[in-house]
């Protein structure tokens, strides 16, 4: 897998376990909340410093944005629909 689908993968399967929107993921990594997308559908490079912000806001070592999936895991799926919590 190349290395930008990898990152996309990744950050989108770690994303929809812990239960994240991609809206608080950009506001607690500081970034764009567009950006979070076109890195989950790996249509965009991100910088080294990037990757750290969302690996810190993820609660993992960056090194798990790089992990190749299991053989035959099948894609992240998306969060479930629904009205957005309360801030």
């Amino acid at each position: 897998m190349e290395v930008q689908s990898l990152v996309a993968w990744n950050l989108r399967r770690l994303r929809v376990e812990r239960g994240i929107s991609q809206d608080d993921l950009a506001l607690t990594a500081g970034v764009e909340r567009a950006y979070v997308g076109y890195l989950e559908r790996a249509a965009r490079n991100p910088t080294i410093v990037t990757l750290e912000k969302l690996a810190d806001a993820l609660g993992v070592q960056m090194a798990q944005l790089f992990q190749e999936p299991d053989e035959g895991e099948t894609a992240p799926g998306t969060l479930k629909a629904g009205r957005k919590k309360a801030r």
